[in-house]
């Protein structure tokens, strides 16, 4: 319980501090967001500093070392003797897919900016590197004892194998990382709704770590960790993120949150569960799918424009009347989510499955 306390508390207290920093050397070099004509009443967020993803891939990092940094040693006493507790499987292939990801979103920034336009990496390349994560992912997971079923709240006993659970890797990385990144388009919509969801991932994996034999998930305790680091990196960034935002977290924090949800969903063998934590996520994807379907099909749109926040904004919503909502409705489908987790384990324990 104490390295996900000190996970959260550095993470949260290195992105706070050194958030105001980036915003000052992203501006001394005219790093700022681009932004669409079309997106009506957002024309004055342009210029603002943008990668500000790169403060959440770091502190978080910084989050989740120090978890595992042990001062006291408790032997019939307790005496100072600092050490490191070996890192999980589990935890690294999170990171992988964390930095993987967010390492993409750089580059896509990085083009963005050095051509000056709305336009970064070209589909090829950004989804060369997503199945270059993936691949690495998918190995580093069969070789780690990683479950290959399908699943829920747990393992549904639907096996894969490693060749259907390698194109399940890249689905829910790419589908993750794209949905998440189509829903940052308001001040802290995504770091606000990220916590949440990061924060659900602490319950679950602490739970499983708590209930071992049950859901065998040997790295829970990591993940719990890595989650906890993950909560406190982007609620530090919200505080300067906010509307007004002094800074954008750019594809480089949306790639690299999807990419950590993702991962925390296939290590903790909650796949199909993320659709219910990261509702609102599926909300803005299928308003985008559903608004070019009806285009294409009938000719016309069936909102003012996706994702659909952006069709409240034309209904004449504040900006922070339609983010604070959506916050509960990320919410929402949050509680929902870690209900359903815990449902399922109650129901199993009055039924003797659980041990």
């Amino acid at each position: 319980m104490i390295s996900l306390l000190i996970a959260s508390a550095v993470a949260f207290s290195f992105s706070i501090l050194a958030t105001p920093v980036a915003i000052r050397v992203l501006r001394r070099r005219n790093i700022g967001q681009f932004i669409q004509g079309e997106v009506e009443g957002h024309l004055h967020k342009r210029g603002t500093p943008t990668m500000g993803g790169v403060v959440i891939i770091v502190a978080a990092l910084l989050g989740f070392f120090f978890s595992h940094v042990r001062l006291f040693e408790v032997s019939g006493g307790v005496e100072l003797n600092p050490s490191l507790r070996p890192f999980g499987d589990f935890g690294l292939l999170a990171l992988l897919a964390f930095v993987g990801m967010g390492v993409i979103g750089f580059f896509d920034d990085f083009v963005k900016f050095a051509r000056r336009q709305n336009q970064g990496l070209s589909k090829r390349w950004k989804f060369l590197g997503q199945l270059a994560v993936a691949a690495l992912f998918a190995w580093g997971a069969v070789a780690a004892g990683v479950s290959t079923e399908l699943s829920f709240t747990r393992p549904l006993g639907i096996e894969l194998g490693p060749f259907l659970y390698f194109g399940l890797v890249l689905l829910m990385l790419t589908a993750t990382a794209n949905a998440v990144n189509l829903t940052d388009g308001l001040d802290g919509l995504v770091a606000g709704s990220s916590a949440l969801v990061f924060g659900a991932y602490v319950l679950i994996a602490f739970w499983q770590f708590r209930n071992i034999a049950f859901y065998e998930v040997l790295g829970a305790l990591e993940l719990a960790a890595f989650a906890a680091a993950l909560a406190g990196a982007v609620l530090g960034f919200l505080w300067w993120n906010t509307a007004p935002a002094k800074i954008f977290m750019g594809d480089t924090g949306s790639q690299a949150i999807g990419g950590a949800m993702a991962a925390l969903a296939l290590l903790t063998n909650t796949q199909l569960l993320l659709l219910v934590l990261g509702g609102l996520y599926v909300l803005e994807t299928t308003s985008v799918i559903l608004q070019v379907a009806s285009f294409r099909l009938l000719g016309r749109r069936v909102l003012r424009m996706a994702p659909i926040h952006h069709h409240f904004e034309l209904l004449k919503w504040p900006e922070t009347t339609v983010i604070v909502r959506f916050w509960i409705l990320a919410g929402i489908a949050v509680a929902v989510g870690v209900g359903l987790f815990y449902a399922d384990f109650v129901v199993a324990t009055e039924g003797g499955l659980a041990p």
